[in-house]
């Protein structure tokens, strides 16, 4: 029969052996509980041990997105058309989204590789061991989902990130739609976002900003967001102003028939420039200030 003595060491061993169990669990459950998972557009599950510190964009919206969350610093290589805030311009530039620069993507050895889910160059970099979280920005709700998703990334709280961007752009859209007279308002509208035609449609983030500006756009919600007209269907509309967010700049030579559009009749066309239409084409933090600038267009037109 054991004595006393012996049973009291047996439980005390039990004891400890329960403690580091317990301990273990709790590293496990702890380093779990720093563990990031998140599901990009593409329907791709994402996993990072933390939250990155070393990020590739290759998006300007994105860029922009990530440094109105205050983490700028955590950028180390954008594409060739980031370029706001100006910081980013002295950052190394990896190509295009479509054409992004691999190897260099590679040397820079980043945490994660920001893109749109149109470029092709998501499974390549995730064949060389780079995560990838791709995103698509074309309504206002896109914009406030992928704030959302990059704050949980960068673990920025809601209510200090995400949240609180979105107010200010929710509120300044409000605050530009209100500033417009009754005039500004009764207007119809057709936004030309490259040439082609290529057309802002109502259900783009673009027409969506619009609509609360309380005009109407004359691309109907059911050809797409950005469709590709043909130049008769912006004549047949005859719409009351033009904007033109042609971020290319490229010649702006007359379509067949526009001549006859009683917004060229009248001069009443907007065109952005170089640094404006990057306001303007971009789904991100600076909604608020595209929709100062539209606004500002359709009071100047209106008169």
């Amino acid at each position: 029969m054991s004595s006393p003595s012996c049973s009291l060491s047996l439980w005390e061993k039990v004891g400890v052996r329960a403690l580091l169990l317990l301990t273990w669990l709790f590293f496990l459950v702890a380093n779990a509980a720093q563990a990031l998972q998140l599901t990009d557009d593409r329907g791709t599950t994402v996993t990072f041990s933390q939250s990155p510190q070393r990020i590739v964009s290759l998006l300007p919206s994105l860029t922009e997105s990530v440094c109105a969350l205050e983490q700028c610093q955590r950028i180390v290589g954008v594409d060739r058309y980031s370029n706001y805030p100006a910081s980013v311009r002295r950052l190394p530039v990896m190509g295009g989204g479509l054409d992004p620069n691999i190897e260099g993507i590679v040397a820079l050895k980043p945490d994660v590789v920001l893109m749109a889910v149109s470029s092709r160059a998501s499974q390549r970099l995730e064949s060389l061991g780079i995560k990838v979280v791709a995103l698509e920005t074309r309504s206002h709700a896109d914009v406030r989902r992928v704030l959302s998703v990059l704050g949980v990334l960068l673990q920025v709280p809601p209510q200090a990130g995400a949240e609180r961007l979105w107010r200010v752009i929710d509120t300044s859209v409000s605050a530009a739609a209100q500033s417009l007279s009754l005039k500004a308002r009764n207007t119809r509208v057709y936004f030309e976002v490259s040439r082609g035609p290529y057309a802002a449609g109502e259900s783009s983030f673009i027409g969506e900003t619009l609509s609360r500006l309380g005009v109407k756009n004359v691309v109907p919600a059911a050809l797409g967001p950005f469709p590709k007209l043909n130049p008769e269907f912006v004549v047949r509309a005859n719409p009351d102003v033009i904007m033109v967010g042609n971020r290319s700049m490229q010649a702006m030579a007359a379509y067949p028939g526009f001549a006859s559009i009683k917004a060229v009749r009248e001069q009443r066309i907007c065109v952005f420039g170089v640094d404006e239409s990057d306001v303007v084409v971009r789904p991100g933090p600076r909604m608020a200030e595209a929709a100062r600038l539209m606004a500002r267009c359709l009071e100047d037109k209106a008169r």
